[in-house]
């Protein structure tokens, strides 16, 4: 990339933005104010605030979402009657899960093998740092070429809707000819990638009562009906014998039609231990992108350690069903429940609460602006082609935005490849992923302005 003068300013300010990602990860800006303080977010979004007026931004504002957290706006003017971009990334971030599980202090930024670890590095804090390295670079050779808008979210880990809200009580502040999503990732490392669907998700909390009350397992077990037995079989029931999701009269049989994700690959990406096998059919892309998957996040009960011999009264289980393209969410959150209140075994009393839903996601790849990030990313992974993938995961602000602003184009790009492990211990990001998805970001804006 060195004959591209884009390329070269994104290479000299990577010190910079190493320093600067070290600022910003710092900040626990975890938006759950129980766990981590409300302080530390409202840190971070009053850093990037400043970083955007630093950039000669306009109306820079920290927004009072419905959620009770901030998501950052500002504006940068481009040249009259040039098109707009929103450009989106978050500065929330997953809790650290164990922190003695880290190698390194999971708030600050520790350079290791290659790669700079830390909380956020790639999800999504680094997001925000990749779109200040594109448009500096932009900056420093001739000019941002359109007028952009950065919105930065605060809340987007928790699913709790507070951007979502905001823009539909504000539709003409986040109004643009072509949003950016940075909070996407390719497909592996080197490989320029743009993620097309995302699926979308319910969150359906089930209860299953029994009887009035814990029961001796001696004096009762045997005739007793036990609640936790009664949901495990609730739970058992929605998966196939190959582990298929089976939820009754929602279809898993759709096949992905694009990048293919080999079995050998997802098991490294995956780190699936040697001898266990992957579940479902079909493959992989399809089982990840384009069918229903069902996951058992959480289930209350006794601990082993401290358990009692008693036939158990009631037990609880908070399920996630993610729902692809082309399956309204609401409907599967009908079917769940359905499929629930059916296979409760013994006349148990069940109870279902859906308590989140985002709906599924797909772009539009026939339009102007996918050819000149094609056209982009050519000249940043030099040898490479642009390729489309899906995303297992849920963005529910992409289908708020596709509604509010039906005539935009929308792009998915990011740096959380298979190798930056988020959500999990020891995240990470490729300093060369942010220097040529800077450097891609970049040409896209000039391409795009034509």
């Amino acid at each position: 990339m060195s004959s591209n003068p884009v390329a070269e300013t994104v290479a000299s300010l990577l010190p910079r933005a190493k320093a600067e990602l070290t600022e910003l990860v710092a900040f626990k800006s975890v938006a759950d104010f129980t766990q981590f303080p409300k302080s530390e977010s409202e840190a971070a979004a009053s850093w990037i605030a400043d970083a955007l007026r630093a950039e000669g931004f306009v109306d820079v504002a920290l927004l009072d979402t419905p959620d009770g957290t901030q998501s950052v706006y500002g504006h940068l003017p481009g040249p009259e009657g040039a098109k707009t971009v929103l450009l989106y990334a978050h500065y929330d971030v997953q809790p650290p899960l164990d922190e003695a599980g880290w190698t390194t202090p999971p708030f600050e930024l520790t350079e290791r093998d290659g790669r700079w670890y830390g909380r956020g590095a790639a999800d999504c804090k680094g997001g925000v740092i990749m779109h200040l390295l594109a448009l500096r670079a932009l900056k420093a050779n001739g000019g941002v070429p359109v007028n952009v808008k950065v919105i930065v979210e605060g809340s987007e880990e928790q699913g709790t809707g507070g951007l979502e809200r905001y823009a539909e009580a504000h539709p003409e502040l986040l109004e643009a000819d072509t949003i950016v999503i940075g909070d996407a990732g390719n497909f592996r490392v080197g490989l320029p990638t743009v993620t097309t669907t995302l699926r979308g998700m319910t969150l359906v909390r089930v209860r299953i009562d029994t009887l009035a009350g814990n029961l001796h397992s001696g004096q009762f077990g045997g005739a007793a009906p036990d609640a936790l037995a009664a949901l495990v079989r609730v739970l058992d029931s929605l998966r196939a014998e190959d582990g298929s999701t089976t939820v009754d009269g929602l279809d898993a049989t759709a096949v992905w039609e694009g990048l293919e994700y080999p079995e050998e690959q997802f098991r490294t990406d995956a780190k699936v231990l040697d001898e266990v096998g992957l579940i479902g059919g079909g493959a992989v892309a399809d089982r990840l992108w384009a069918r229903p998957a069902v996951t058992v996040l959480g289930i209350d009960c006794p601990p082993v350690v401290g358990a009692t011999p008693s036939v158990h009264a009631s037990a609880r289980a908070l399920i996630s069903l993610r729902v692809p393209p082309g399956v309204d969410a609401a409907e599967a959150t009908k079917l769940l429940q359905a499929h629930i209140q059916t296979h409760t075994p013994w006349g148990a009393r069940v109870t279902t609460e859906q308590i989140g839903q985002g709906q599924a996601f797909r772009a539009d790849v026939s339009t102007p602006a996918y050819q000149a990030m094609a056209d982009a990313m050519a000249v940043a992974y030099p040898g490479e082609t642009m390729q489309y993938s899906g995303e297992g995961g849920s963005i529910p602000l992409c289908n708020t935005l596709a509604g509010l602003y039906p005539q935009a184009e929308i792009l998915l790009i990011g740096l959380s490849e298979p190798e930056a492990q988020i959500h999990a211990l020891n995240e990470s990001v490729s300093p060369a992923e942010l220097e040529q998805l800077s450097v891609a970001e970049a040409l896209f804006l000039r391409n795009y302005a034509g």
